[in-house]
């Protein structure tokens, strides 16, 4: 038996290690950038309060403050728990892929709404001290649900982005999640307990750029959820649908050599990557590309208005 690869039998190889390569990069990218900034915004509600507490020397409302950081984890584990178990609910047809498109959506104007509307007050120092003795004067629990409502929301919108990101590339990574998490762990103690001075208006004007990215990403995909809910439901035929562009499926070269793809494939060297950070799509219907552009130029526009 011959032991010679041919040249193509050793690109098809070599292209298809690149992509699991490049789909672990990518993926440790998507959720570090989601993961770290939402758990900043949380670290500096969390230490803003407990310096608040220290300061004023109510040391008995402590424990209040990590009861609503524990259950605020609790819940949010919980919703995106709920969430997954919704969609595994509806199984592999037109129901489900309808359900994967508006969750998409949903997911794509949250994002717009939290990093353009909301978190422009995150972390406002004074508004969150005045909330936080407010509290502390009208109950002994006050501050739980002042930390609870406050942690839920980032970690809602952590645990909504995920399987959102985890939609589109089919992967989650650990490293990502963890390093994310601690990192942004960090510089919320070193901002608030100890007086370092870090520039946060760059590390956010940077990743809600990134989020721009991915919120086009999901309209896209998105998109491409709904046209999946089209034609297995009947109301459309594949052959009937534009595409844009249409890159080749990947393709076994010779037997027992595995499949090589186009690097511009959405499985290719390339294309993995603009498919996890800006919804590429190799075949992508006409709705799909002018839905993602005016998504674009939405995100970015807003996203000059609110940091120039």
């Amino acid at each position: 038996m011959s032991c010679t690869l041919t040249f193509r039998e050793v690109y098809a190889i070599l292209n298809e290690n690149d992509s699991h390569h490049i789909i672990k990069q990518e993926k440790k990218m998507a959720e570090f950038i989601i993961v770290f900034r939402e758990v900043l915004e949380a670290s500096l509600v969390v230490g803003i309060i407990y310096l608040l507490i220290e300061k004023t020397n109510q040391n008995e409302h402590f424990s209040q403050l990590w009861y609503g950081v524990f259950a605020s984890v609790l819940a949010s584990i919980a919703v995106g728990y709920l969430v997954i178990q919704a969609k595994n609910a509806l199984g592999n047809n037109s129901t489900q892929a309808l359900f994967e498109a508006v969750f998409l959506y949903l997911t794509a104007f949250l994002i717009w709404y939290v990093i353009f509307w909301l978190s422009k007050n995150v972390s406002d120092k004074k508004v969150l001290e005045g909330q936080a003795l407010n509290a502390m004067e009208l109950s002994s629990w006050g501050i739980f649900f002042v930390v609870f409502f406050a942690i839920l929301r980032e970690g809602f919108e952590t645990a909504i982005f995920l399987i959102s990101s985890f939609s589109i590339t089919g992967t989650f990574s650990y490293l990502g999640f963890i390093s994310g998490a601690a990192l942004a762990i960090v510089i919320g103690y070193l901002i608030v307990a100890q007086g370092r001075k870090v520039d946060l208006k760059n590390v956010f004007k940077y990743t809600t750029l990134l989020l721009v990215f991915l919120s086009a990403g999901m309209i896209a995909y998105g998109t491409h959820e709904a046209e999946e809910y089209l034609v297995k439901s009947g109301q459309i035929e594949k052959s009937e649908i534009y595409r844009v562009w249409n890159v080749l499926e990947p393709v076994e070269v010779s037997p027992g050599a595995g499949k090589t793809s186009h690097i511009l494939h959405d499985k290719g060297t390339v294309g993995v990557f603009l498919k996890g950070f800006f919804g590429y799509n190799s075949n992508p219907n006409i709705i799909e590309v002018i839905l993602w552009i005016l998504s674009m130029m939405f995100g970015l526009n807003m996203w000059r208005r609110f940091y120039y």
